[in-house]
């Protein structure tokens, strides 16, 4: 008798796995990346109100965000040096505990530094999960179906990023919920995404026992990135451009990530391969993913706080406002994604992605307080698509220059650069913001003869706290100074235009793992197949 619901099994090393092997996988790391993209996106709306009832400032807003970021940036490289060691599943399943405790801690939080110190936690298990998907799926997938698949990856994207909003508004408009359930809702879906991927992801490892973990440069790239976000999210407010304290951490940063570079490069299996990375695909793949990260999650983490503060609207409409972002990558992924697996070719969709992205950051860079709605959707949705077009498929660009055993640490190479734009990013802008945010307040005060709160005390998130006429002056200033958010965002991503013109055409193989190489002592690595004629 045949046995209801069996689970296919495991393919071999080296053979593809079936349509229905792989939607089994899928099932459980796609859930799995939701719960990572819901992580975040559920208090881009929520995030003003929270900061609000812990009496935050505009600098731990930022840092509420780029705590995790930084975390996830850090940790990255080290899960991908991981999946080429030991049980690819098992570290995902160790990702999501991770993440689900700093869920828990950061709901039980009672002050903003509080839920700083818990999104950090948070972070290290996001930055797995970010990191160890791309490496599954292109250990189960050869790239070239890999885009087919892509638009699963992208619809998941949209329904988290969509409904995480959506969720995060609601929840903090729900006064019998709270906005602590904003973290702890995260917690069920880890455990169910524990409990699906036990039943459906099997996976054979390659263990590879000469592998070491180059603790020394992850411990050197984190130390160095670190010192100067923190330079970065305190210079202009605390103390100047030029100071002693910018003159030490800036050195200090610099001198941190020159040994970090020394140190990769006379390692044995260095956490950042450079070897790979000298490759031109992978570098401009990296460039790319540098720039798109720091225009999409640099720009956009500040949109809930532009629908909210600058113009007025609850948490709920905030999420509702935000759709045509989504709705721009849902159909541009499973558009791209499926026309790359019937074409083979990358590169055009990377090139017109990223141009598409810098023209939605240029509609938003003129954006106010009175901005139509219509027109600052139409932006949202340009740069959605861009997204869409371009962020995946960098990955794809590189996972299909590599070999199977190193495909982990290509991919949370990229994932890392990726992760460390929207970390640089959103420290940046989000400094630049304040200081708009800042001098406007001072300007129009001044003007209008109105005087702060006494003591200094209430954030100027806290709207409900300050006098109407003070209301009107803080709404109008964090509305006007996001257009200037996306101005620089616009300049940034075009960089990745300029990586992605610079990428040279290449066919997407059709097998999980390279051929193994024939050539001379001292040969260049090739960049993946080449298009000579098309």
């Amino acid at each position: 008798m045949s046995q209801p619901h069996a689970v296919a099994a495991p393919a071999q090393p080296g053979e593809p796995m079936s349509h229905r092997q792989i939607l089994e996988a899928l099932s459980g790391l796609l859930l799995v990346l939701f719960v990572a993209l819901v992580s975040s996106t559920i208090v881009s709306t929520a995030l003003p109100k929270i900061i609000g009832a812990l009496n935050g400032s505009q600098s731990q807003y930022t840092w509420v965000v780029t705590a995790t970021l930084l975390t996830a940036t850090a940790s990255t490289p080290i899960w991908g040096k991981l999946a080429d060691l030991y049980d690819k599943k098992l570290l995902v399943q160790i990702s999501i505990v991770i993440f689900a405790v700093g869920s828990t801690v950061s709901g039980l939080a009672q002050n903003a530094g509080e839920l700083i110190a818990a999104r950090a936690f948070q972070g290290i298990g996001v930055g797995g999960l970010q990191a160890l998907v791309q490496v599954v799926i292109a250990a189960m997938i050869p790239p070239r179906e890999r885009g087919r698949y892509n638009g699963y990856l992208g619809g998941v994207m949209a329904v988290a990023t969509v409904g995480g909003p959506l969720l995060g508004g609601l929840i903090v408009d729900t006064s019998w919920l709270g906005w602590r359930w904003c973290f702890f809702v995260g917690v069920p879906i880890a455990i169910l995404a524990l409990m699906v991927l036990q039943k459906t992801l099997h996976l054979v490892t390659m263990r590879r026992d000469n592998v070491k973990i180059d603790y020394v440069g992850a411990a050197l790239i984190a130390a160095g990135v670190s010192v100067l976000l923190i330079w970065v999210s305190f210079v202009d407010d605390s103390f100047a451009w030029l100071s002693w304290q910018t003159l030490a951490m800036v050195a200090a940063g610099v001198v941190l990530l020159a040994l970090a570079v020394w140190v990769e490069s006379r390692t044995k299996e260095p956490v950042v391969p450079l070897p790979i990375m000298a490759q031109r695909t992978t570098a401009l793949s990296i460039l790319g993913s540098l720039a798109v990260g720091m225009a999409m999650f640099g720009g956009a983490v500040f949109l809930g706080q532009y629908f909210q503060i600058g113009r007025g609207y609850s948490p709920t409409e905030a999420g509702l406002l935000t759709i045509p972002m989504m709705a721009g990558v849902l159909t541009s992924s499973i558009v791209a994604g499926r026309l790359i697996t019937r074409t083979g070719r990358i590169k055009p969709y990377i090139v017109a992605g990223t141009i598409i992205l810098v023209a939605g950051c240029g509609v938003l860079s003129v954006i106010d307080h009175e901005t139509s709605l219509y027109f600052v959707g139409g932006g949202m949705l340009l740069v959605g698509v861009g997204v869409g077009m371009s962020m995946q498929n960098l990955v794809l660009a590189v996972q299909n220059t590599v070999r199977l055993k190193d495909i982990g640490a290509a991919s949370s190479t990229v994932a890392f650069f990726r992760s460390l734009g929207g970390t640089i990013g959103v420290s940046v802008l989000g400094a630049v913001l304040a200081r708009q945010v800042t001098d406007d307040i001072t300007r129009s005060l001044a003007a209008a003869g109105v005087q702060a709160p006494a003591g200094g005390q209430t954030s100027n998130l806290n709207l409900d706290a300050l006098p109407p006429a003070m209301q009107e002056i803080v709404r109008a200033a964090y509305g006007d100074a996001t257009g200037h958010i996306f101005l620089i965002s616009a300049g940034i991503a075009v960089i990745g235009v300029i990586a992605a013109l610079l990428m040279r055409p290449a066919a997407l193989r059709t097998t999980l793992d390279l051929a193994e190489p024939a050539e001379a002592p001292g040969a260049e690595p090739v960049d993946g197949p080449v298009l000579t004629n098309r």
